[in-house]
């Protein structure tokens, strides 16, 4: 087995030397990229995820601090398993960094054995979730496909909107009934943006399709639920009708 690679992003010199020490004669894991503050650990992060698993994340450092380099990371759509390392242990800052999906929340100081558990932890978790990892990659795949087939640009904001929007409604369902009140509301703090904002690009986006999309395609999709030629489809109509589709073909493929 691979070795599990770390990126260490920590201002305490001392302690990113004694990782480095520890996990030396380790068997299974290597720290292999270090940053002492948090622009140049997300810079290591954003151009080198080839070379490493998990991310080892202090929070408060210098120039930049570990919500930043988390901020960024979520920005960029950046999946990586993430462990922090602090002394510091206010509850709103919990709370915060746990809304950003870190993997595990060590208080300094900390023991490196436990460090090390909680990174074979990760690991394991990754290896259980490969079957639903790819499930989700075809699922972009088949989203990305339809979308540049319906004829919307990938570099517009209502693009991403959309994608992000299928993927929900097809992974919960029952989300179908609140898409002005759960849905835009999830895209809008995913995104960083507003619920006016989402609303707005995702109705372009629906415009752009429908000047220069496949006809064809779109009659066979909405030709049922909309009426083409007289009329576009509300945004919750384009998203549902999508998804509805997708799960469809993918039920057909079992």
């Amino acid at each position: 087995m691979d070795k599990i690679k770390l990126l260490v992003i920590d201002d305490n010199i001392e302690l990113v030397n004694a990782l480095k020490d520890y996990f030396k004669k380790n068997n299974d894991i290597e720290v292999s990229l270090t940053a002492y503050n948090g622009s140049d650990g997300f810079n290591l992060v954003l151009n080198n995820q080839d070379k490493y698993d998990i991310v080892i994340l202090d929070l408060i450092m210098p120039v930049k601090d570990g919500i930043y380099v988390l901020s960024e990371m979520k920005k960029n759509n950046i999946d990586k398993d993430v462990i922090v390392t602090t002394s510091y242990n206010a509850s709103e800052t919990i709370r915060e960094v746990s809304e950003y999906g870190v993997n595990y929340y060590l208080l300094k100081p900390f023991d490196l054995v436990d460090l090390e558990k909680r990174i074979l932890d990760c690991k394991n978790r990754q290896i259980d979730s490969k079957k639903i990892d790819f499930k989700r990659n075809n699922l972009q795949l088949s989203i990305t496909k339809i979308l540049h087939e319906l004829g919307i640009p990938s570099h517009i904001k209502g693009y991403q909107y959309i994608r992000e929007g299928i993927t929900i409604i097809f992974n919960h369902p029952e989300t179908i009934g609140g898409i002005t009140k759960e849905l835009y509301p999830e895209l809008a703090t995913h995104f960083e943006t507003t619920v006016s904002r989402v609303e707005r690009a995702i109705r372009h986006a629906i415009e752009v399709s429908w000047n220069r999309g496949n006809w064809d395609l779109m009659e066979e999709i909405f030709g049922h639920s909309v009426d083409i030629d007289r009329a576009k489809p509300t945004n919750s109509e384009f998203i549902v009708t999508i998804a509805d589709k997708l799960r469809l073909d993918s039920l057909q493929t079992i």
